[in-house]
């Protein structure tokens, strides 16, 4: 079973999300058959390679909300992390443009490191305060996760991946995905937002229970067993 999830390298709730998802995954009975995939999301396309100012003072403007208010609400995002084993660190995180970065996931696909590379990124955007547009930063982050930092380095002076991001993105528009997390199973259902593990759990019950069974295969007069097997 395919789960494809979109979302963003700086979006807290897809960080959130990614741990609820895998708790879910550990309980789900039929785990070790799920391919996951991470799909390419930007919240910002047009941000630059980095915003100046306080997080919290930029919150507020977007929502037209006072700064503490907006403080309350990063301090409410934190709370909601740590339970989840996670350490946010809005003091110190980088707001900047992620289009590197998803193509640095794209690559890491390619090498079986995907996954690592998505919970690489989001633990610096979030804890360490690493800038996802900083292409040294890129660089070294791969290569912690495993890949060569050559290929690193000239995927990122080229273009290299940058159709597949923009193709995930034009699929998340079809689907009509505008939120992220985005969970997507085979193609066929989906939710978006951070639910708990429980809700996760049972969209992959679903999924799974949705999916066609094996054909039975018959031959040279010998018939199949009821489970399947010849």
């Amino acid at each position: 079973m395919d789960v494809e999830i979109w979302s963003d390298i700086a979006c807290p709730w897809c960080y959130i999300g990614k741990r609820r998802f895998e708790a879910a995954l550990e309980r789900f009975e039929h785990g070790d058959e799920v391919q996951v995939t991470w799909r390419s999301f930007e919240l910002d396309p047009t941000a630059p390679a980095e915003r100046e100012g306080e997080r919290a003072a930029r919150l507020a403007e977007k929502y037209g909300i006072t700064v503490e208010r907006a403080r309350e609400m990063e301090r409410q995002m934190t709370e909601t992390a740590a339970g989840e084993g996670l350490e946010f660190r809005f003091d110190l995180a980088r707001s900047g443009a992620t289009f590197d970065a998803h193509r640095l996931i794209h690559l890491a696909g390619q090498h079986g490191l995907q996954d690592a590379m998505k919970e690489r990124l989001l633990r610096a955007y979030f804890t360490d305060g690493e800038l996802m547009s900083d292409r040294g930063t890129l660089i070294r982050l791969g290569a912690e996760v495993g890949l060569d930092e050559d290929e690193v380095r000239e995927m990122l002076a080229g273009e290299r991946f940058a159709d597949q991001v923009r193709s995930d993105e034009r699929t998340a528009a079809q689907f009509g995905i505008s939120a992220v997390p985005t969970f997507v199973v085979d193609r066929a259902l989906g939710v978006s937002g951070a639910h708990p593990p429980e809700a996760l759990l049972e969209l992959l019950r679903e999924g799974w229970a949705r999916r066609e069974p094996a054909p039975v295969v018959v031959g040279g007069g010998e018939a199949c067993g009821a489970d399947g097997n010849c």
